[in-house]
Formats: structure tokens, C-alpha cells, sequence
């Protein structure tokens, strides 16, 4: 590491780690939007800015750094820290000065918005000790509340629980009225207009009760608190520089929260890639970004386009791609790594080549070198990785597939943490119900009861010891749960969850058949829970970023230590690898057949490939299947689809690719017998002479 930090970057992430000017002994800037194409050392550059502001006066509780994802978060904290470290030992010797201290408001927009509605709790008429539903428990309560209103008994379709919240989500973060949600992204459930608006106001009086928080709770109560002027002030007035990454993937809802904390745009620096706003079905709206320079008056607009992943063969094709888009801000990603080989379009006959050749080419290109970890194949939906998984199988090939159970969302971990919930919140009734029937012999009528009992004794859990009809077969375990509940209100956080753990064995391998792996599970959650100062932080961090588990794994990837990649294009945003395959690249995936006729969701569509094209550093395959599988279709009709290549695939795109087609039944480019002759026109005209 040097003493100036900046000497390691390029002139446009130089120009954008340093932008501003010193002004009163601190460093000031006018808003800044640094457009970040696909590898172009995004992170580097928001680091760097960090480290620059820090060295140049500014303290490091005094800036806000937001993110999507708290490994990003802890990511750039971690190198903009060694950065300061390193040049202030470089000026000082063996001294570091106070400039390397801490960055304290770093984060998810959630965890952020989390922390400051816990500060401004009173302001907002709640208790300190909310709790923060995950999605699955956010589920639960509105179909508690769906079943309680009756909607589950309608002749006619009522949206499912995960769709309800889907709508109430959408509807929130996106800071539209419930009936343009309808009619714009669920226009099938437009007559269930105000039933669902009775259902989702029982939903938040049940939040409200309960003193729990949704996802979608912690920016629109953020936002609530920064309607007032004064709050806004207050919470803008803590921060010298405000830093927001990813910005293309922000909803209307977080732009409007940034606005109002920094109305004048000054010390806001926000870093995203237009090209790369792919979350609209999250609420996402690139407006956000391709709009900042006009929402704050005098932002600078940086370009960073020299791209150190990709090859310029690749590049090329992804540029001609984005070419042809109606919404971007322009630019031409130009490679550090030379020309490289040109990018294949190869056209097969239907699912079963396509997995066929994908194995092929996998394992050929293994025998190259390039290990099979280095090695993804990326696909729109899961479906379409079935015949290619079974083919695996069969090759002995190992692979992970992203896109499965996610950690949290295992019945035994929500167990346990269900039960941290509940002490860390008394009244919030859905952990007290899932909690109380662990025990064996506990049913849901007595759960309710429970749920009763502590309501009646004012939330304290110490009455659950006297809680009168538990089952004569429940009385013992009901006790071992009572005794842990009061341990958990009094004893102070280190050692918790081991106790939780402890007395939820016996329950493990009683409610489970393999409770083994799932030892390991919560081993993991112990180990996790030892990086944590309070049971809140811990409960609030994990509901808002969880972390990868087991179930993420789709079949035994261990074999020799190297497992190929298959992964969806949204989970895949982010990530690189030596070799991409892209999976039916076809009109009706590439753009998905939904997005027909709608000129913003076609544009997503083209900025989904553009992602997918632009994680392959030397070697990119897509892979167009004539005809598939459609499961969707009716039981004696045609269950297969005559496909065509996407849309996306225009002339001055398939000019930068090798186009090439590939046949079981004669490997890569079948040919047939061309020594044999037919005189059509005789023929054909015979037939009317």
C-alpha cells in the first residue's frame, strides 16, 4: 500500500474518489453521480472516496455510507480503513492518527432506517423493543388477517399470502396508490381492490399491536420521520457526506428519504450503472438514477468505462446491446485485457441438446484448464435447469444452484429464532404462537392461549410459569420452556442463544428426521450471534441480511472440492467468471413474454441480458433452443414451444458473435448427406400438368 492511496486508479476513478474541495478544514462537494459500467471498479472508487474524505478532515462519524448488501458495506468500510491506515502510517512511522477510527453509519438502507427509527422510537409513538418480521413471518400475519376477514372462503380467486404481500410491498415502496399497483403489475386481482385494502389496513393495526415492523416499515417510517422538516434536518445534519451504492436499485421511496435529508445534494455522492437496473419486480425504478442530475441542481456526472473483468470481444457485443436502449445514460466499455475470443450464439434443437451441449462444452472446457467453479451457467427461471441438473447427474458433474431455501427461512432456524423474538419482544404474538407449540403435545388452541395469557399479564413472560389448561402430557416441557423464556428477559446477552440451542435439542431431533445437518445450522447461527453486542442487533441485522446456508446448495457440490455455478441472471448481478453459459436465450425468456407491449419492462428485459452478458471475463455461450418445454400449458395440448432467438439479438448484435448450431445427433454443426439431389421445381409443378 502507498502513501497516496489514488495512485492505483485510473483517471475517471481518480477524478471521482477525489472529487470536491477543501473548505473550512473538512472536504465539501456539490452532488455527484458516478455512472459505474459492469466491472469497472465501482467498490475500488467508493472506497477510495471513503478514504479520500476521511484523510481530508472529514470524521468518520459524520459519514452515511448506504448499500444493498451488508458484506458490500463491510467490504469497502474494511478497505477504505486500510487505505487511511496505511497513509497515515506513511506520513507518521508507526502512528495512526484518529482519521482511521471508525466508520460508524454504514449499512443496508433498511438496517440504517432500522437504527434510526429505534432513535426516534418516541417521535413515532413506538416502543424501543420493536421486533422486525422477515418475510415468511410477514406472510403469516397477513394470512392470519386474510383468514380472520374471510377472504379465504371466496368462490373466486383471492391472492395467497405471498401475493397479498407482494402487492402491499410494491405499493409502499414504489409510493403509489393501491389500485395503480393493480392495474399496473397484478391487473388480475384489480376486483379484489377493496378487500385487499381492508386486509392490508387489519395488517398494519396487527403490526401496530404487536409492536413489530416489516421490511417495508423501516423506509416508510424513515420516510415518515423526514416528512417532517425538522426531523429531516436533524438526521441530515449528523452527516457531512452521504454516500449511496447501487443507486440504480433504489424505489421512490429510498430517493425520496435521500432527497430529504439532502434537499441541496451537497456532500451526496451516489455510484450505480443505469444498464444494470434489474429489480423492478422489487419495486426498484431506474428513474432514480438517469433523473439525479436534474433532481439536484449542479451535479457533476462521472463515467467510469474502462473495464478490467471482460474481454473487448464480450464488451463489444454488451455495448451494441446497450446501444439500442431507449433509456441509458451513453457510454462505451473498453477492456484492459485485450481483444479475447468472440462471444457464440449456438442455436440447438430443443432442451435436452441444449443440456446435452452445455455438459459438453463444461467438461471440454475443464479439460482446457478452466476449473468447473470458474465455470456458471445462468438462467431466467428455475424450470429451465431441469433436464440440464438431470444431465449433471448422470456426468457426475457437482454444481451449486442459487436461488433455493434461503437460511433464515428453515423451519428449525426460524424456531429458534422465533424464540429470541418473542424475548426480546413479549407482545409479538406470531413468535408466541410458533414458540409455544414446540413443546410436544402444544396445539394451536392452546398457543392462542398463550398468546392470551401474556397479553393479560401486561407482556410479562415470567406468568407463562402459571399459565393454567397446558396439557397434562406438556406440563414438564412446558415448564423447561417457561424457565427459559424468564432466563432469557433477566440474563444479559452473551450465552443466550447457546441456552436457546441447548433446550431446543431434544425438540430438534424430535420434530426432524435429520437433525444432524441441521446441528450445523445452528452452530452457524451460534458462531454468527458472537459478532453481535445486544440480542436486538443481532435479530434486527439477521431479519434484514441473512446469510447463506446450507439450503442454498442444490445437490452435493464436495465431491473433489470444484462444483460448476448454475445461477439465475438476478442472483448472478455482481458476481464474475472465467466462462458464462446463458441458457435459452430466446424470444419469451430474453425478454421475458410478460414484458410484451410494455416499453419500461422491455427496457429491464435488455438491461437483464446485459447483466448476464457482462459476467464472463474471457469465454460467452448463449445457448438458443428451438424448441422447449412449457409446463404452463393446457394437459392434451402442444406442452412445447417452437422458439426464436431474442428480440435483442438485432444485426449489429449478431455481428459480434460466432453463430453456430449443434446436434446430438452429429455433434457441433450436423451435417447431412449434400451428394443427394431433388428436382423440386419438376416435381412441384408436375403435380398441376
Amino acid at each position: 500500500m502507498t502513501a497516496d492511496p489514488m495512485q492505483q486508479l485510473n483517471p475517471s476513478q481518480r477524478t471521482a474518489a477525489v472529487f470536491g474541495h477543501a473548505e473550512h478544514g473538512t472536504w465539501a462537494s456539490d452532488p455527484l453521480l458516478v455512472i459505474a459500467g459492469a466491472g469497472t471498479g465501482k467498490t475500488t472508487t467508493l472506497a477510495h472516496r471513503v478514504a479520500h474524505l476521511c484523510l481530508h478532515g472529514v470524521a468518520p462519524d459524520r459519514i452515511l455510507l448506504l448499500t444493498f448488501t451488508r458484506l458490500a458495506a463491510r467490504e469497502m468500510v474494511q478497505r477504505s480503513q486500510q487505505m487511511v491506515a496505511a497513509a497515515h502510517k506513511a506520513a507518521n512511522g508507526s502512528r495512526r492518527g484518529g482519521a482511521a477510527s471508525k466508520i460508524d453509519w454504514v449499512g443496508t438502507f433498511h438496517a440504517v432506517g432500522a437504527r434510526l427509527i429505534r432513535h426516534y422510537h418516541e417521535t413515532l409513538g413506538l416502543e424501543q423493543t420493536f421486533t422486525v418480521l422477515d418475510r415468511g413471518d410477514a406472510a403469516d400475519m397477513l394470512d392470519f388477517e386474510r383468514e380472520a376477514l374471510g377472504f379465504h372462503r371466496s368462490k373466486e380467486r383471492f391472492p395467497q399470502k405471498s401475493t397479498c404481500l407482494d402487492i402491499y410491498s410494491r405499493t409502499v415502496n414504489a409510493r403509489c396508490s393501491l389500485v395503480d399497483t393493480l392495474t399496473e403489475n397484478f391487473p388480475h386481482f384489480i376486483q379484489w381492490h377493496d378487500e385487499l385494502n381492508a386486509l392490508f389496513a387489519a395488517y398494519v393495526e396487527r403490526k401496530l399491536a404487536t409492536q413489530t415492523l416489516d421490511y417495508d416499515d423501516l423506509l416508510l417510517y424513515w420516510f415518515y420521520l423526514v416528512e417532517d422538516p425538522r426531523v429531516a434536518a436533524d438526521i441530515g445534519s449528523r452527516f457531512d457526506h452521504i454516500l449511496v451504492d447501487e443507486y440504480q436499485d433504489t424505489n421512490r421511496l429510498q430517493a425520496e428519504i435521500i432527497r430529504r435529508i439532502r434537499p441541496d445534494g451537497r456532500g451526496l455522492t451516489v455510484v450505480g450503472d443505469d444498464a444494470q437496473s434489474i429489480y423492478g419486480f422489487r419495486a426498484a425504478d431506474v428513474g432514480n438514477i438517469l433523473e439525479f442530475p436534474a433532481q439536484f441542481a449542479g451535479a457533476r456526472v462521472i463515467k467510469l468505462e474502462h473495464n478490467y473483468r471482460s474481454t473487448q470481444a464480450i464488451l463489444d457485443a454488451s455495448n451494441a446491446l446497450m446501444h439500442e436502449a431507449t433509456q441509458a445514460f451513453p457510454k462505451a466499455l473498453r477492456a484492459a485485457r485485450g481483444a479475447g475470443i468472440r462471444p457464440r450464439l449456438v442455436t440447438v434443437e430443443d432442451e435436452q441438446d441444449e443440456a446435452l451441449f452445455l455438459c459438453d462444452e463444461i467438461l471440454e472446457r475443464r479439460e482446457q484448464g478452466v476449473r468447473l467453479w470458474h465455470q456458471a451457467v445462468l438462467f431466467r427461471n428455475s424450470r429451465h435447469t431441469m433436464r440440464l441438473e438431470l444431465e449433471l447427474g448422470k456426468r457426475d458433474i457437482p454444481y451449486v444452484k442459487y436461488g433455493g431455501l434461503k437460511y433464515l427461512e428453515a423451519a428449525h432456524v426460524k424456531d429458534v429464532m422465533a424464540v429470541l423474538n418473542w424475548a426480546e419482544n413479549p407482545r409479538n404474538d406470531l413468535a408466541a404462537f410458533r414458540v409455544a407449540q414446540i413443546p410436544d403435545g402444544i396445539g394451536p388452541a392452546t398457543a392462542r392461549h398463550v398468546c392470551e395469557h401474556v397479553r393479560a399479564n401486561n407482556a410479562d413472560l415470567a406468568s407463562l410459569a402459571a399459565l393454567p389448561r397446558v396439557p397434562a402430557n406438556a406440563r414438564e416441557q412446558w415448564q423447561a420452556l417457561a424457565r427459559l423464556m424468564a432466563a432469557l428477559v433477566s440474563e444479559p446477552w452473551p450465552g443466550q442463544i447457546e441456552r436457546v440451542i441447548e433446550w431446543y435439542q431434544p425438540h430438534l431431533e424430535r420434530r426432524f428426521d435429520h437433525a444432524f445437518p441441521r446441528e450445523g445450522d445452528l452452530e452457524q447461527l451460534l458462531q454468527l450471534s458472537n459478532e453481535y453486542a445486544s440480542r436486538s442487533a443481532f435479530l434486527t441485522e439477521l431479519t434484514l441480511d441473512p446469510p447463506s446456508g446450507s439450503g442454498d446448495l442444490a445437490g452435493a457440490p464436495h465431491i473433489d472440492e470444484d462444483y460448476l455455478v448454475l445461477s439465475t441472471v438476478h442472483s448472478a448481478k455482481g458476481q464474475e467468471w472465467d466462462t458464462v453459459y446463458v441458457q435459452h436465450f430466446s424470444d419469451g425468456t430474453f425478454p421475458n413474454e410478460f414484458a410484451a407491449g410494455n416499453a419500461d419492462k422491455l427496457e429491464e428485459e435488455r438491461r437483464l441480458a446485459y447483466v448476464a452478458l457482462t459476467r464472463a471475463k474471457n469465454q460467452l455461450v448463449l445457448v438458443n433452443p428451438l424448441k422447449y418445454f412449457v409446463p404452463e400449458q393446457m394437459k392434451y395440448g402442444d406442452r412445447h414451444v417452437y422458439g426464436t432467438k431474442s428480440r435483442f439479438l438485432t444485426d449489429p448484435v449478431l455481428a459480434m458473435f460466432d453463430q453456430s448450431s449443434w446436434s446430438s445427433r452429429g455433434g457441433a454443426d450436423a451435417c447431412w448427406d449434400r451428394s443427394v439431389r431433388v428436382d423440386l421445381k419438376n416435381r412441384a409443378r408436375s403435380m398441376w400438368r
